[in-house]
């Protein structure tokens, strides 16, 4: 029998953890989970992705940041639409806004350290 694992946590590259929590759980409403001296992972209490903020300059006091696609999907309930609206209405920047694909929706959002997410309507 196969062990039972724990939720995924995918490593987000900031430059200030502490503001980088904050516009997380500002903008996208995301809770802290865990928070230990050198890491904060935020998602949701009811599970599911897990992101590890992780401060480059932690273990490179000279590290350069380099955001960029993270290749992470958001899914949010709901009308795609609305949600942008008032994720927009937040201070919450996109670099594309809600558009009909062949396969479906999506628009794409930024953190404040340049990465970059996919966001897209959940299904049922």
């Amino acid at each position: 029998m196969a062990p039972k694992l724990s939720p995924v946590s995918v490593a987000v590259v900031v430059k200030d953890r502490k503001r980088a929590v904050r516009w997380y759980r500002e903008k996208l409403g995301m809770d802290v989970l865990d928070q230990h001296e050198h890491w904060v992972t935020v998602g949701s209490k009811k599970g599911g992705l897990r992101l590890h903020l992780c401060q480059t300059t932690e273990y490179d006091p000279k590290g350069k940041l380099e955001p960029g696609n993270t290749g992470i999907l958001l899914r949010v309930p709901g009308n795609l639409e609305k949600a942008y609206r008032e994720l927009k209405r937040k201070g919450v920047k996109f670099t594309h806004p809600p558009e009909k694909m062949p396969w479906g929706w999506l628009c794409l959002l930024t953190d404040p350290d340049g990465n970059e997410f996919a966001l897209m309507p959940a299904r049922g």
